[in-house]
């Protein structure tokens, strides 16, 4: 059947900025690192946190992120890079694509901790605040598989079918041009999970992890059903491709923690960053110090209050003043 319609593929994989070419692969994670970032330092300093802190803490996560991204890819997927006619090299060239989630989320996890031990942060207030940002850096990074035609679905002849260059096709069916693209499947998924996570953070107010918990849980449910349309090279358990294993295993795991979370810890955090609450009392203090002063001058510049004058009254049966003393003393 023929296709009446259909998404193209982009001509190249780089964008050119001026003479500066760029991968578009790299390009989409770089505009989702920046999405995250903004987008969870206004959650956070919502919260009653630094503005800044966010971006700084991010210097850790979004470098380890990356090398456990690339840390999974490449052991999940050895035998793209390690074997007969392969290069090892390859395994360092982040900008070709391939990052698993599952590794960039766990690694990056650890550099957030470390980012917000050094700043004496609870990681999982850190990790509430971000989830939603994380959620649409993936929706973003995603569309660097369309520039790559990468880790699409099945063959499709529906009106949105992906058409997938000849060089790109699998070798099963090379004469098949359009796929179904998991990659904008995802790409919807991962916006509306940053949508539930939103809505149900202001609904419930969530706190110790569980916003991020929502989003694990949320985002595996989708990672399920796009992985199983795929049709890349993958390991398979029992007829499931790896990561729809992962996913499961994810999801029950987060959504154990979001039990586990509710119940030790109900409610949201008060302190978020201990920090923030002491710059705003030094500048109340300040504020405090300066209204004081300003009394003080005041005082000392108004005049003292006239002592008392002893009170004159006329004396009884004559017409002579007495002057009384309003000393007191005994009675007699």
């Amino acid at each position: 059947m023929e296709t009446l319609a259909f998404i193209p593929s982009p001509p190249a994989g780089e964008i050119h900025l001026g003479p500066v070419p760029l991968r578009g692969y790299a390009f989409c994670i770089i505009v989702g690192v920046f999405i995250a970032v903004w987008l969870g330092g206004r959650r956070w300093v919502a919260r009653g946190g630094k503005v800044g802190t966010v971006a700084d803490i991010a210097v850790w996560g979004v470098p380890f992120g990356l090398v456990g991204g690339r840390l999974y890819h490449v052991i999940t997927d050895y035998q793209l890079y390690f074997g007969a006619g392969r290069h090892p090299i390859d395994a360092l060239k982040i900008w070709d694509g391939g990052l698993g989630i599952w590794g960039a989320v766990a690694l990056g996890a650890l550099g957030a901790w470390i980012g917000c031990r050094r700043r004496g942060i609870p990681l999982p207030a850190y990790a509430d605040a971000v989830a939603p940002g994380v959620a649409l850096a993936q929706a973003v990074g995603r569309w660097g598989n369309w520039f790559n035609q990468e880790l699409y679905g099945r063959p499709t002849t529906l009106p949105w079918g992906l058409k997938i260059d000849a060089a790109h096709r699998p070798v099963a069916t090379p004469d098949v041009a359009t796929y179904h693209p998991t990659f904008l499947y995802e790409s919807l998924w991962c916006v509306g999970v940053a949508l539930l996570v939103i809505w149900a953070d202001r609904r419930f107010r969530l706190g110790h992890g569980r916003a991020f918990g929502l989003y694990v849980a949320a985002y595996t449910v989708g990672r399920f059903w796009v992985e199983y349309m795929r049709v890349d090279d993958a390991h398979h358990i029992l007829g499931l491709r790896l990561n729809d294993w992962t996913s499961i295993l994810v999801f029950l795991a987060a959504v154990a923690g979001i039990v586990i979370s509710a119940r030790r810890s109900p409610g949201r955090e008060e302190i978020v960053e201990p920090a923030a609450v002491e710059d705003l009392g030094a500048d109340s203090g300040d504020s405090g110090s300066s209204d004081g002063s300003a009394d003080s001058s005041k005082q000392r510049s108004e005049p003292a209050e006239p002592a008392r004058q002893s009170a004159a009254k006329p004396a009884e049966g004559s017409g002579s003043t007495e002057v009384v003393s309003e000393t007191p003393g005994k009675k007699g």
